[in-house]
């Protein structure tokens, strides 16, 4: 570690949110948030209940330059000031991902700095130092909409998972939920709010995987079971209560499985971190507390805005690489579609 603070942009294209952040700090963290611009594509993807790939890409392509600038400006830095740009190079909708490398790319060219391509995964890894300067190791949950995975984090480049969904990541259950029950988009945070007036014991739905040995997920019999259920007359907020109530059992049951996994390679290990856009939902992250004071953990859940995609995540990824010794990527690296986290290993 060189313990210099450093000072990185970073770019955040994977999928419907375009975003640039400035972000000054060095490992462990916490660092400092210089600016943090988000620009959400919600509003284009609403009518089709959910991301149109063709329209995420060439929104990024429109808006990006102007993103990126303004995080500049808020910032009060130039690209001559900073230590290197960060972007996500995967995994993520990969036209998408495309815009952000490649702007990166010519960024850096131009202003004679590292590039520093970032797996998305990563970014949300390593918010919990960012925001809280947690020290490894630390048990990961990222719940998102793409992704459910439960991995032990040893160091920047120490990931063990686990265990994962073989079907449905958690965040795509609550649009398709949503969906189901005439909700609008995005799902999850109407599933949330139409629960808290719902009775979480009113319908009784299947918490697939629980027991099992491991700590792999599945939601996708969780879906079918709401459906079929719905398909005879349902109280929406009950509906979305038992739904919530299934999840949060599914996910406390594969987390502390995944807990006892992970004490076997760390022994002292006593940290959850929940990151991702579902890690926003507040009767989760309730329910993992819960199961943090049984199991003798602590949970660490950082602030809604960077739980979903962000840049400052991406940025501070960035910080985790150069003050680790990096000296960036050639900009020749490609961009990927898929990139495990296993991978970086």
């Amino acid at each position: 570690m060189t313990g210099k603070p450093l000072t990185i942009l970073g770019i955040e294209t994977s999928c419907d949110e375009t975003a640039a952040a400035v972000v000054r700090g060095f490992a462990p963290g916490p660092g400092e948030i210089l600016s943090n611009v988000v620009f959400s594509q919600t509003e284009a993807h609403a009518p089709y209940g959910g991301v149109v790939p063709e329209i995420a890409s060439r929104a990024h392509l429109e808006i990006l330059d102007d993103i990126v600038g303004r995080a500049l400006t808020e910032a009060k830095v130039s690209l001559s000031e900073l230590d290197g740009i960060a972007a996500t190079a995967g995994p993520g909708l990969i036209g998408g991902v495309m815009v952000g490398l490649t702007t990166a790319k010519a960024l850096a060219l131009g202003a004679g700095k590292p590039l520093v391509a970032v797996n998305h995964l990563m970014g949300h890894a390593l918010t919990g130092r960012l925001t809280h300067g947690v020290e490894f190791p630390f048990l990961l949950l990222l719940v998102s909409g793409g992704h459910c995975q439960l991995v032990g984090v040893g160091g920047v480049n120490d990931f063990r998972l686990y265990g994962s969904t073989i079907d449905d990541a958690v965040g795509e259950a609550f649009d398709k939920t949503a969906k189901i029950l005439g909700l609008p988009y995005p799902g999850g945070p109407a599933v949330e709010a139409a629960a808290k007036n719902g009775n979480p014991r009113a319908y009784e739905l299947p918490r697939p995987m629980k027991g099992r040995a491991g700590a792999d997920f599945s939601f996708s019999g969780l879906k079918t079971a709401l459906r079929q259920l719905a398909q005879t007359g349902v109280s929406v907020e009950d509906a979305s209560a038992s739904f919530q109530a299934a999840v949060i059992d599914i996910l406390r049951d594969r987390t502390r499985i995944a807990m006892q996994m992970f004490r076997k390679d760390f022994p002292d290990g006593n940290k959850l971190v929940v990151a991702g856009g579902v890690a926003a939902n507040q009767a989760i992250g309730a329910g993992l507390n819960k199961l943090c004071d049984a199991e003798n953990f602590t949970a660490l859940i950082p602030p809604p805005r960077l739980c979903t995609d962000n840049a400052a995540m991406i940025a501070w990824a960035g910080v985790e690489r150069l003050s680790a010794g990096g000296a960036g990527d050639a900009l020749s690296t490609s961009p990927r579609a898929r990139w495990p986290l296993a991978d970086l290993v």
